[in-house]
């Protein structure tokens, strides 16, 4: 019975040490954001942290998404028939204008061409023998040789001359189609596998192509951009709230999220819209050296079309409702107070506000938690970075006292809102679990020996464990 009673003591002492603690988190710490901490207790000014919004001049970006396209791409068919001999070019492998990609067989054309430069010759005998013919009767025209029969020479001669033309215009051709069995690539660019092979039987101008040839730098990008937004975008600058750019400056973002760095420029803006989507096609082109974009490839487009005097608010300081009213909370004469903000679109990790905020206000950005209307509350100035981590701007006396506690048991910055401050629950945990584990640990052992340790976490203990031990 006596060793009961110590083993129970010690269970009382730790029971009581964690109500104390229990009681302690209930209460608060102060120095947390979020919790109502501070000097005047509870019932004192909620520390919040602040940023002091400014006017300034944001570039007006739009995100277009887009597809790209090849600058050029042609299909290669036969302008001459016959066997295919040869496939010369290598799949994959660049060609440049005027390299020969297949090879047809050349004989019968070739032939062809023989048969056509006898024509030629034969016409030039056949002029030859005309041309004599007139000199012969001009000499003797008046003595033994009629006009008519001069004539006549004279139709015979031009007769010739025309055959003559028709026999190299036909030897050309010939020459032209034997030509014409190398087949040459007529751009630059990159060739698909070829849909033949050899020994096929070609056709002249054929449906089917042989392969694709296709440049890809420079590389189109086509976007769409709706035709509402536009005009939108007309009346603020018509307004005088958006002061439009000289040119359009762009940068383009891969599938991957990653910044293109090749340049780009405007090449067609677009003058027709769509009657099914409402939208214009408007179409950009960029370099395309290292051959990182491909034809088909989605991509989004980043326009700057001028810029716009605004206040840049923080998203992470805003919240939307089921409306879609924009809101956010600034402090006022030590109050927290609401107001409906009017955006233009997002720049970065901020909303663009034109309307609902003057400029020098302090915007909470740091202990949102559980915040109401008319709230009692001491700004902190703090900073946030494009990361969205928000960091005291300067070290206060409060922050120094926390500062142990939030090193402890989170990240510089990452309070337990996640809104980047050290809250109130994070010092609850570095404060008081440490005095609950000292006072639960006894609770495992079964011997008295651990009952010193139980007794010193609270002063409610001693006596108890004194009875306990003067019992034994």
């Amino acid at each position: 019975m006596p060793c009961r009673k110590m083993i129970r003591w010690p269970l009382a002492a730790a029971t009581i040490a964690i109500l104390i603690a229990s009681q302690s988190l209930g209460q608060g710490f102060p120095g947390g954001r979020g919790g109502g901490g501070g000097k005047g207790g509870p019932q004192g000014p909620r520390d919040v942290g602040t940023i002091t919004v400014t006017q300034e001049d944001v570039p007006y970006v739009v995100t277009l998404p887009g597809r790209a396209v090849a600058f050029q791409e042609t299909g290669i068919r036969p302008q001459v028939g016959g066997e295919l001999r040869e496939v010369v070019y290598h799949p994959g492998q660049p060609v440049k204008i005027g390299d020969v990609l297949f090879r047809i067989d050349p004989e019968t054309l070739a032939a062809a061409l023989s048969a056509a430069e006898a024509q030629v010759s034969g016409a030039e005998a056949s002029l030859s023998s005309a041309q004599a013919t007139v000199e012969r009767y001009r000499k003797l025209e008046r003595s033994s040789v009629s006009s008519v029969d001069l004539t006549n020479a004279e139709v015979s001669l031009k007769q010739a001359q025309a055959q003559l033309k028709s026999a190299e215009a036909a030897r050309d051709t010939a020459a032209l189609a034997l030509k014409r069995t190398e087949i040459t690539s007529p751009i630059d660019g990159m060739p698909d596998v070829p849909q033949v092979s050899v020994g096929d039987i070609l056709t002249a101008n054929q449906a089917a192509v042989l392969t694709t040839i296709t440049q890809i730098d420079p590389i189109y990008v086509d976007v769409t951009q709706s035709s509402a937004r536009i005009l939108k975008a007309r009346e603020r600058v018509e307004a005088g709230s958006l002061s439009p750019a000289d040119g359009f400056d762009m940068s383009l973002r891969l599938e991957t999220g990653e910044a293109y760095s090749g340049k780009g420029q405007l090449v067609s803006p677009g003058i027709t819209v769509s009657p099914t989507t409402g939208t214009v096609p408007i179409r950009l082109q960029f370099d395309n050296a290292q051959g990182l974009i491909l034809p088909g490839q989605f991509l989004r487009v980043e326009l700057t079309m001028g810029q716009t005097r605004a206040v840049l608010i923080p998203q992470r300081a805003t919240r939307r409702a089921s409306d879609g009213t924009l809101t956010a909370f600034v402090a006022r004469d030590g109050k927290a107070q609401q107001v409906t903000l009017t955006e233009a679109g997002s720049y970065r990790n901020s909303w663009i506000v034109t309307q609902g905020i003057s400029e020098g206000e302090q915007v909470i950005l740091d202990g949102l938690e559980n915040l109401r209307v008319g709230a009692e509350v001491k700004p902190l100035p703090v900073t946030i970075d494009q990361n969205g981590v928000v960091r005291d701007s300067a070290p206060t006396t409060g922050a120094a006292t926390d500062a142990p506690a939030g090193q402890a048991g989170a990240p510089s910055g990452q309070g337990s809102d996640g809104s980047g401050a050290r809250g109130t629950r994070g010092a609850a945990q570095q404060s008081g679990t440490p005095a609950a584990t000292t006072a639960a640990e006894p609770t495992a052992g079964t011997t008295t020996a651990d009952a010193p340790a139980a007794a010193s976490a609270t002063d409610t203990a001693p006596a108890p464990v004194a009875q306990a031990r003067k019992a034994d």
